[in-house]
């Protein structure tokens, strides 16, 4: 009897590629994947495509029978002044969208604060705004994956645990990214791995350089991409992989790579893989 190979299911960020999702498409299935993550088409953010809009872009991937891993929304990369009902309101477009395009997943995030704010002061208003779009997204069924991002609240393993636990919904998990946290001077597997792993949802894929924050493709940097996938592939993960590679350049918003240092991304990670035995498909 044959043991089946550990599958998991590879997707990426399409405007890491382009802005046209037809590039974006076809690079993605020259690298084996059938899903893509949503953030951007045409230039324009998913939480503002028109309705005419997103039917053309579903139209897209069904023809090229692409599905849809994520909704990479914006939502939570706000500054904790603004009040609960702007992103609340904002993730309503985001899951007319993750309809639309029949995504399981819409990636969320837990706010940035002024400089001259302890990332203890806003908890309790963090708190209050995760709880409302937790609320929503239980009405609504989809369900929200938090990405630790550096200068948010849920920047380190600690507070993406916070975030989670005092939320308490099935309908908030985490969104998992090594890179974010060798930026903010955490070893992801070292200090954060088992931790998080009984909320660990979706896995975002890129590497970093400890010293300087510089991002690189998976397996060549500080964030113990080793370590976590073979941890994964042990703890029976079978979920989504996305390619977040960032080589190009990034800011606060999002990330671009281009179709070449793209390629090389999804090679880098599909190496990984093998070498462990976990399929991508």
């Amino acid at each position: 009897m044959t043991e089946t190979s550990p599958a998991w299911t590879l997707s990426g960020f399409g405007d890491e590629i382009d802005a046209d999702p037809v590039l974006q498409v076809g690079v993605l299935q020259a690298l084996g994947a059938r899903h893509i993550e949503v953030r951007s088409a045409w230039g324009v953010n998913i939480v503002d495509l028109s309705d005419e809009q997103l039917g053309d872009l579903r139209t897209l991937l069904v023809e090229r029978g692409m599905g849809v891993s994520a909704i990479a929304s914006p939502i939570g990369k706000v500054d904790i002044s603004l009040p609960v009902e702007h992103e609340v309101a904002r993730l309503g477009r985001a899951i007319a969208a993750a309809r639309v395009l029949e995504a399981p997943y819409i990636r969320i995030f837990s706010f940035f604060r002024a400089q001259d704010r302890t990332a203890e002061s806003i908890r309790d208003d963090v708190l209050v705004r995760m709880a409302a779009l937790a609320a929503l997204a239980e009405r609504e069924g989809v369900t929200l994956v938090h990405e630790n991002e550096k200068d948010i609240y849920g920047d380190v393993p600690e507070r993406v645990l916070d975030v989670i636990e005092s939320v308490g919904s099935d309908r908030l998990c985490v969104a998992w990214d090594n890179a974010n946290f060798v930026q903010v001077g955490v070893r992801p597997f070292t200090d954060g791995y088992a931790m998080l792993r009984p909320h660990l949802e979706y896995l975002q894929v890129k590497d970093a350089i400890a010293a300087t924050g510089v991002v690189v493709p998976a397996g060549e940097g500080d964030g113990e991409l080793l370590e976590t996938v073979t941890a994964l592939r042990d703890d029976g993960f079978t979920g989504f992989a996305s390619l977040e590679p960032h080589l190009a350049d990034y800011n606060a918003l999002g990330g671009f790579s281009g179709p070449a240092a793209f390629g090389r991304a999804g090679r880098a990670f599909r190496a990984l893989t093998d070498r462990i035995g976990v399929t991508l498909s």
